[in-house]
């Protein structure tokens, strides 16, 4: 009996993997994963000693995710006091964070694993990005063909490649991701408006959760972000009172859908607070933080900049050689979404699976977003505009880089790229949920694609009958399938209105839910469907399928990169086990990220550490070490508390610290210890 009962539930455990392991989801998320490892490449050739773009950023953004995961693991109420910028607070505030990427920081230690956990997280930034641009566009109501269109753009649109070293700007795939799933919460889809029954308060407490975690990567990429879902939920206590004013009654909103919105926004609003407190004490205590209208002019694109690609693009690369050559700073102007993706995009206004007045919000939006990504350049001085944002709504003064909302650009042409490219099946199709509902009891099959020829969820025979439904092969005699249209009377010569021919039959008030297909032809014509054309219509409609592929592999065509990868600095060994406070020198320019990375090992206390802006604090140390060792720099930093003082003679020539080495301790108080040709000095 016991082996029956092991036999039984093991056949029952493969049936639910089988069907977990061909489910549109799991196969959607296998094939983000796939592409991201191969249009990465070859970030993961050697993770431990390269890293893509250069060794700026990226080591400043593997130490970030470093620290964060550290402190969390031994003292989370000091995670915003780093260890760098001693003996400043507050540092871990002094750029993005990615305090939401802090758990894979809790997994090994050093540089080497700092170096190679970044690396990881580089390419499932773009495995996010595609999976939750698609599913999306799927919650909306697009294609599978459409929905990988929007995916694909939004992970690997050419704009991106010139930001391949900043994972905070990559790290976007929260957003697609909560909206996702905040719209199938609520029920809600381009394709079939708002559905009651579909409502699913869990996923609207997920969506609110993951829009918190995207806030907590950065307020580069969040703050936008945050203010979208207030414009977003403005529009729907709006439209909500609209209704409620032309019904002349309220909308009845489930307790637990208000419920689910509430403890959502709440925690929404308490992390995005959260976060933002550190950063208003950092701009309180150093003012030169904040942006100013000058800084964010030098980061402001002209319109060229929206149709040129970056170096790092396979394809447009050398041809946008000389449009380059006209951008003030080309690393954050070159903003080409993608020529395939415009293209589809524009064709999705005129022909579309949306509605008009859906195309039309999504165009606007988007233009929207390119006026304000055009930052101080749009309309002559961005205001109104960007700048408008910068001088009135709280948290924009500390974005200086106005370029990077064509992420919105690109998600907005994204969906309406998929709604161009998403296909109706033929009438003699069945009608399937393109979206299935595991709540529901049932799973669909795994080909399911949306379709235009839809069948009401419910709807009852006057005595309350069922509809003849697809148990039902034959309708009973005088009545006309469920899923075919009937004319309403009419008078003489007008044309007749359509309506489901199950609303003939439904209870009083009773609606379909689904929108239904256009109809033409009597219903008599339409119950019986010539086998020849039956045969036709399903040529026609899988070769249009098949053209889908085109605009798909042209997409991914523009998103192969050129990206550099780099060796990653290698620590010195002079620095292995240092104890802090310290100071390292040379202390000036891109080598503080180096040394910031290296203090991964162990996070001593450093005075060195590179922002946007320099505390006046690490000012005085750096003037007072240049006439380092003596007794007045050597009296200085033991007042401010350090205790090391490390020597990087080979990074020393051409900076004041050229001869450092050459000058007498004598008399000082202090040793020092040749450490293979670095030094080390003890105060």
């Amino acid at each position: 009996m016991d082996v029956d009962r092991v036999r039984i539930v093991g056949r029952r455990l493969a049936g639910v993997s089988w069907r977990v392991a061909r489910h549109e989801w799991t196969l959607a998320a296998v094939a983000a994963l796939v592409l991201a490892v191969v249009l990465t490449w070859p970030t993961l050739r050697d993770p431990a000693s390269t890293i893509p773009q250069d060794t700026g950023d990226p080591t400043l953004q593997a130490w970030q995710v470093a620290w964060g995961g550290h402190a969390l693991l031994t003292n989370p109420f000091q995670v915003w006091h780093s260890n760098t910028f001693y003996p400043e607070p507050y540092t871990y505030a002094y750029s993005d964070t990615l305090l939401g990427y802090a758990p894979f920081g809790m997994i090994g230690d050093g540089p080497v694993a700092a170096v190679v956990r970044y690396n990881l997280l580089y390419m499932l930034t773009h495995a996010l990005a595609l999976f939750g641009a698609y599913a999306l566009a799927r919650q909306l109501g697009a294609g599978r063909a459409g929905s990988a269109v929007a995916g694909v753009s939004f992970a690997y649109a050419p704009w991106k490649l010139a930001q391949a070293g900043h994972l905070h700007v990559l790290s976007i795939g929260g957003i697609a991701l909560a909206l996702a799933m905040l719209a199938r919460g609520h029920g809600w889809s381009l394709r079939h408006g708002h559905r009651p029954d579909r409502i699913r308060p869990g996923w609207v407490v997920a969506g609110w959760a993951t829009a918190a975690w995207q806030v907590t990567l950065g307020f580069g990429i969040g703050l936008p972000f945050a203010y979208a879902l207030g414009l977003i939920c403005l529009g729907v206590a709006v439209t909500y009172g609209v209704v409620w004013w032309r019904r002349r009654s309220r909308p009845a909103v489930p307790r637990r859908l208000i419920l689910a919105d509430l403890a959502g926004g709440i925690g929404f609003a308490g992390v995005t607070l959260a976060m933002a407190a550190p950063y208003f004490e950092v701009v309180a205590r150093n003012p030169s933080g904040r942006r100013t209208v000058a800084q964010i002019e030098m980061f402001s694109p002209s319109w060229r900049g929206f149709i040129t690609a970056p170096p790092e693009s396979w394809l447009w690369g050398e041809r946008h050689e000389a449009a380059r050559a006209t951008l003030g700073f080309p690393g954050e102007m070159t903003l080409l979404p993608g020529v395939v993706l415009l293209s589809v995009a524009m064709a999705g206004i005129f022909f579309s699976a949306w509605r008009l007045r859906h195309r039309l919000m999504l165009a606007g939006a988007a233009l929207v977003s390119v006026a304000l990504a055009a930052g101080t350049t749009f309309g002559g001085d961005g205001d109104p505009g960007y700048v408008t944002l910068v001088e009135h709504a709280p948290g924009w003064d500390g974005v200086r880089t106005p370029g990077r909302l064509v992420l919105w650009t690109t998600l907005l042409l994204g969906l309406l790229a998929a709604g161009a490219l998403t296909v109706r099946e033929p009438a003699s199709a069945p009608a399937r949920d393109p979206l299935p509902e595991p709540a529901s009891g049932a799973e669909p099959a795994s080909g399911a694609e949306p379709t235009g020829e839809e069948v009401p969820e419910r709807a009852s025979g006057p005595a309350g009958g069922q509809v003849p439904g697809p148990a039902s092969t034959e309708p009973a005699s005088g009545e006309v399938p469920a899923g075919e249209q009937v004319p309403e009377p009419v008078a003489a010569g007008a044309r007749p209105a359509l309506r489901p021919a199950a609303w003939a039959e439904a209870e009083p008030g009773a609606r379909p839910v689904l929108r239904p297909a256009a109809w033409s032809g009597t219903a008599a014509a339409q119950a019986v469907t010539p086998e020849p054309a039956r045969e036709r219509g399903g040529q026609r409609w899988r070769l249009a399928r098949l053209a889908l592929l085109v605009p798909l592999v042209l997409v991914l065509l523009e998103g192969v990169n050129r990206t550099p990868h780099v060796p990653a600095p290698e620590q010195p060994a002079v620095l292995r086990g240092l104890t802090g406070p310290a100071l390292v020198l040379p202390s000036d320019g891109i080598r503080e990220l180096h040394v910031m990375l290296w203090s991964t090992d162990g996070f001593p206390k450093v005075v060195n550490g590179l922002a946007s802006f320099t505390p006046q604090s690490q000012e005085r140390i750096r003037a007072a070490s240049m006439t380092f060792p003596d007794a007045t720099s050597v009296a200085y930093l033991r007042e401010v508390g350090l205790r090391t003082v490390v020597l990087l003679p080979g990074w020393a020539p051409g900076t004041p610290w050229a001869d450092v080495a050459a000058r007498p301790v004598d008399g000082l108080g202090i040793s020092r210890e040749m450490v293979g040709e670095d030094v080390i000095y003890r105060l």
